[in-house]
């Protein structure tokens, strides 16, 4: 109460003395302009300039207002085409993991219109023409998509890779990713789509120089791949021309080199293409280092141009190998060829004796049918027979054919 009586006090002392100043000296102004001239006092000269400056300032902050409600309009009407364009790439997401590809397709080309982000529209309308069946829309979307953002460039390629990985279309697949898979170590994802072409092209070369990328970034483990290691240069071993298989060995790395199955795959089409003095050194090394009864096997499947001299090679192994089945199926198939038919017999019935197998059996039907013993030819032969088939079913077996016959009743 005491504040407000003080202020009160100080405002009628304050105008008692601006009066009494105005009263003392009312000043003088005059301001002309032309024929035109205005005479006051200096004290309504300074109110008048004083309610000047209040106009203008409230007629700018009328211009401001009506700007800014302006703005305000537009910025009201764009946040609801946003909201729309979101709105309608929510459903077209939607649409399309619920593979409904033709409303999908319309949505988010809808939904593209006023978004502030339409490459993966464009994207998805692309896939969703391609589910469709729709080349060149899928061409025409790809196309706005990277006119939309040129560091796109990359993500449009692997779509299209994507989805001609999808039909098997390799060579177009590769295509799609012609500059992409320049610099594969920059997009990791570009390897693993590389690593499924190839496969898909039976490229094993280009594969093998795949390797380090799937290793870097861990798209395969490192046992799987090793296998993909070994299956590419088995592969290519396989379907190397006849004069090439022997320079892909040589340029298989020497740890590869050493895996048994890989040997086996290099000397079997050593074999094939009729090598046989390449394939029985190999052997032979290869036997020296470590015996191995698949690579025994092999051995007898060898045409040496010397059949005797390979024969007494292999029949050198015997002492420390007596009891190797393999080792004496060889032996009696480098008899045969010798056309020692009394020694081949021996070894096959020793094999045979150790662990009887259909191979056994079979080359005991076949060299008994050539000794004139058809019928112990046979019984190896059903053997045989009975020994490759070892998944057939547990079936009652009759002990004896009835000598009764039966009729079937008249009808």
């Amino acid at each position: 109460m005491r504040k407000l009586f003080a202020v009160v006090l100080f405002a009628l002392l304050l105008g008692a003395g601006v009066v009494a100043v105005i009263e003392t000296d009312p000043g003088y102004v005059l301001v002309s302009y032309g024929n035109y001239s205005l005479e006051t006092s200096l004290w309504v000269g300074l109110l008048l300039i004083l309610l000047l400056v209040l106009t203008v300032y409230l007629l700018f902050r009328l211009i401001y207002r009506i700007v800014s409600g302006q703005r305000s309009l537009f910025s009201w009407l764009g946040l609801r085409k946003t909201q729309k364009s979101l709105r309608l790439t929510t459903q077209g997401l939607i649409s399309f993991t619920e593979g409904n590809w033709s409303q999908a397709r319309r949505e988010l080309l809808s939904g593209a219109k006023n978004s502030q982000a339409p490459l993966g529209n464009y994207l998805l309308a692309a896939r969703s023409s391609d589910q469709l069946n729709d080349k060149d829309k899928v061409h025409e979307y790809l196309r706005a998509a990277e006119e939309i953002d040129p560091k796109a460039a990359v993500a449009v390629q692997i779509t299209l890779a994507e989805m001609k990985l999808e039909s098997n279309e390799y060579e177009q697949a590769l295509a799609a990713l012609e500059s992409a898979k320049i610099n594969v170590g920059r997009h990791p994802y570009v390897a693993s789509l590389l690593y499924q072409i190839y496969q898909g092209l039976k490229d094993w070369d280009s594969l093998l120089g795949l390797l380090p990328e799937l290793r870097k970034h861990k798209v395969l483990d490192a046992e799987e791949v090793q296998q993909l290691e070994l299956q590419a240069y088995r592969n290519r071993l396989e379907q190397g021309a006849p004069e090439q298989v022997s320079a892909l060995w040589q340029k298989t790395p020497k740890l590869m080199q050493q895996d048994a199955q890989l040997f086996e795959c290099y000397v079997g089409r050593l074999i094939e293409l009729g090598d046989d003095n390449a394939a029985e050194k190999a052997l032979q090394r290869a036997l020296k280092r470590e015996w191995k009864s698949t690579l025994v096997r092999q051995y007898g499947l060898v045409k040496g141009a010397d059949v005797r001299r390979q024969l007494s090679k292999a029949e050198g192994w015997l002492g420390a190998h007596p009891q190797d089945a393999e080792l004496h199926l060889c032996l009696g198939r480098l008899s045969a060829r010798a056309e020692l038919w009394a020694k081949a017999l021996d070894y096959f019935e020793s094999s045979y004796r150790l662990a009887a197998s259909a191979e056994t059996c079979a080359e005991l039907g076949r060299l008994l049918t050539g000794l004139g013993e058809p019928k112990v030819a046979a019984a190896y032969f059903r053997e045989g027979l009975l020994l490759s088939q070892d998944g057939l079913p547990v079936l009652p077996i009759p002990g004896s054919i009835s000598s009764t016959s039966e009729t079937l009743p008249a009808t």
